[in-house]
């Protein structure tokens, strides 16, 4: 594509050079830069792409995006002082629009966003409309599964991949919009039909500084949309009215507790099944699925909105969404031969500890509650003694242990998670994560629960000078195998 097809309609660039030189593609990484590229020199908040632009000319780069002219740069230069809005706008231009073909569903919120958008997936899937996803634990394009490096992905990344997603057939796409993304711009030129909020808790105060700074970053993904796009929020949490206060688009609710357009009423919760009644304008049907827990009624509600703003009736979308199998690393039974009840799940906040040991006590029949888990290094320090209460006033025995400790020390992070904790009769101490997975499997009988928490889908573990393949699951599998021998 020439330059100056790529800059056409986005105002305020200042070219030095040739608009004449065709762009084979962009790039905001030096490595990934082949000839024929436009370099997005931005800074960041650890480095600044401008001390990469002699890299990327030296792997072929013919233009430099920049918000500072370089007059010894011998390169074409666009130069702007917002570069993450111009950097949104070429990629879109570039990738020819591709929001604007697809029905785009976009989910913020605390948690839940991963199970919710796997489930937009499968019901928008089971409708006849192939979906993309874009979220934690994978990027699906069609039959092609991409690791995900992160939540919501770059900018250019996003439009990329958007692209590949309409040259294989996809007609929808189901994406996690995480509150990074939203701050950074991420997401910047994607036109979301629908955005899906499904609550709002502490987490990443490490980077937002305080709550107020986090919710406002979330509530950008409703303030971009449009009159003729559709806000599906929880009415039964507050944070609904932050998101929905610059938001000019459609509003539907979902809820439990308040009087919402889609509720959930009379749940019943089951060591192997969840029940309750769905009630939509007078419509009152029974479900029932195999997601343990309160808090999936939640993402299931939020979906059955979904389904109604495109006109499918409400008795399909149930039988549709009966058949969802879940997601890995989400509260995820660990298969065994010895009927040891053993889950996985990600939950790496307060709440998310909260909502899955609830859940999980509601379900034993007379036995113990064993969780395991610890909390990430360089990452929010304030939810760590906060985790340490909800799990010892919730659990029978707790094991703390490590968690992709990074560049902190273990011990130091465990101490934290301890100093919220009163009563330690219960408590014990493991650095080593794999031994203390073996210990609460060793000690687990057969009505006990055991929890393994924080990593979920993750198969590594993260350490101050590498990190380590790391698969709670697989290790759970062995040491239970071990046991029994």
């Amino acid at each position: 594509m020439k330059l100056k097809d790529l800059l056409k309609n986005i105002e305020g660039c200042v070219v030095r050079g040739s608009k004449g030189i065709e762009i084979t593609g962009l790039s905001s990484n030096s490595k990934v830069v082949v000839p024929g590229h436009l370099f997005v020199a931005k800074k960041g908040l650890l480095d600044d792409g401008n001390k990469y632009i002699l890299e990327a000319l030296s792997a072929g780069a013919v233009a430099i995006l920049t918000d500072i002219y370089n007059p010894f740069v011998k390169a074409v230069q666009i130069i702007h002082p917002d570069i993450r809005a111009v950097e949104a706008q070429l990629a879109s231009q570039y990738y020819q629009h591709p929001s604007k073909q697809l029905y785009v569903v976009g989910v913020t919120g605390t948690n839940g966003k991963t199970t919710s958008s796997f489930i937009y997936k499968h019901l928008l899937d089971s409708l006849n409309k192939p979906c993309g996803l874009i979220g934690t634990i994978d990027w699906i394009v069609k039959d092609t599964h991409y690791k995900a490096t992160h939540t919501t992905p770059d900018v250019i990344t996003c439009q990329r991949l958007m692209k590949e997603m309409i040259m294989q057939g996809c007609t929808a796409l189901s994406m996690e919009v995480a509150s990074h993304a939203l701050d950074q711009n991420r997401v910047g030129s994607i036109d979301f039909d629908v955005a899906v909020f499904t609550n709002l808790t502490q987490d990443h105060l490490d980077y937002h500084k305080d709550m107020d700074s986090y919710a406002k970053a979330k509530a950008q993904l409703f303030k971009g949309l449009s009159k003729e796009s559709l806000a599906i929020v929880n009415i039964d949490d507050p944070g609904y009215k932050i998101m929905l206060k610059d938001c000019q688009a459609l509003v539907m609710t979902y809820g439990i507790d308040h009087k919402a357009d889609v509720r959930a009423c009379n749940i019943m919760c089951y060591p192997d099944k969840t029940t309750c009644q769905i009630f939509y304008k007078g419509d009152l049907k029974p479900f029932s699925w195999g997601m343990r827990g309160r808090y999936n009624i939640y993402n299931l509600l939020s979906a059955v909105a979904l389904g109604l703003s495109i006109g499918v009736m409400l008795e399909e979308i149930l039988q549709i969404l009966a058949c969802f199998k879940g997601v890995r690393g989400r509260l995820e039974a660990v298969e065994n031969a010895y009927g040891l009840n053993v889950f996985i799940d990600y939950a790496h906040t307060e709440d998310a500890l909260k909502n899955v040991l609830k859940t999980l006590e509601e379900a034993k029949n007379g036995g113990r509650l064993i969780v395991v888990f610890g909390c990430g290094g360089n990452r929010d320090t304030t939810k760590r003694s906060k985790m340490g209460k909800v799990a010892a006033e919730i659990a029978d025995k707790v094991y703390i242990t490590s968690d992709n400790p990074r560049n902190e020390d273990p011990e130091s992070i465990i101490s934290q998670i301890l100093a919220g904790i009163i009563d330690k009769s219960h408590i014990c101490v493991e650095v080593d994560r794999r031994l203390a997975i073996i210990a609460a499997i060793k000690e687990a009988g057969p009505k006990d629960m055991v929890l393994i928490a924080g990593k979920g889908h993750e198969t590594y573990q993260i350490l101050s000078y590498k990190t380590v393949e790391f698969d709670d699951a697989q290790i759970a599998k062995e040491s239970i195998n071990e046991k029994f021998l």
